[in-house]
């Protein structure tokens, strides 16, 4: 019988480089083939150089409601009034082959993959090192993001700040290389045991 994989869900706020640690990591070549990368559903427009399939399945409101009732989603979210979501069968089957998968995923959605596959779950919270720091990287991601939207992004930051406790590991990303490097020990570490 195959051992089960784990899962390793990534959160912290918009700009703490989640996304960008993750795509470092899976080009790992010690990980590489060990650790498969969950593309999420999302009802947001595409951005600038954003792939359907590679940065996310981008779906219409209507597909995203008959997925969730269907029970093809494993947990999701609103977000500035789009959804995201994780599909369920991916997850499902490359953990019956005993590989491990990494989700980026809000504070709500490490929440519910913990509850659903507590001994699987590994959650790791990516934090940068200020709010003003955060404030720079997400002006600087989205030249056309509207002040308002930095607002509910920040406050969003604090909440999501104050729950890193609750998470299995907090990482500083204030360099990048480094941040990479000890997100790879972890997933090591836990892989190995």
């Amino acid at each position: 019988m195959v051992k089960r994989g784990k899962i390793f869900v990534i959160s912290g706020p918009s700009g703490s480089g989640k996304t960008t640690l993750l795509e470092n990591l899976l080009k790992d070549k010690e990980l590489k083939g060990k650790l498969a990368k969950s593309t999420s559903l999302t009802t947001r427009p595409k951005r600038s150089g954003e792939k359907s399939g590679e940065h996310y399945f981008f779906i219409k409101k209507d597909d995203f409601r008959e997925r969730l009732k269907a029970k093809k989603i494993l947990e999701w979210t609103k977000y500035l009034g789009y959804y995201y979501a994780t599909p369920r069968d991916f997850v499902e089957e490359q953990l019956k082959k005993g590989k491990h998968i990494a989700l980026c995923l809000d504070v709500k959605g490490a929440s519910a993959v913990k509850k659903l596959y507590p001994r699987n779950t590994m959650t790791i919270f990516i934090s940068a090192p200020s709010l003003d720091e955060l404030k720079g990287r997400i002006e600087g991601r989205c030249n056309k993001t509207k002040k308002e939207e930095i607002r509910q992004r920040l406050r969003l930051a604090r909440k999501e700040i104050e729950a890193s406790s609750k998470y299995d590991y907090c990482l500083m990303n204030e360099n990048l290389q480094q941040a990479v490097k000890g997100l790879r020990d972890i997933i090591l570490r836990e892989t190995s045991s």
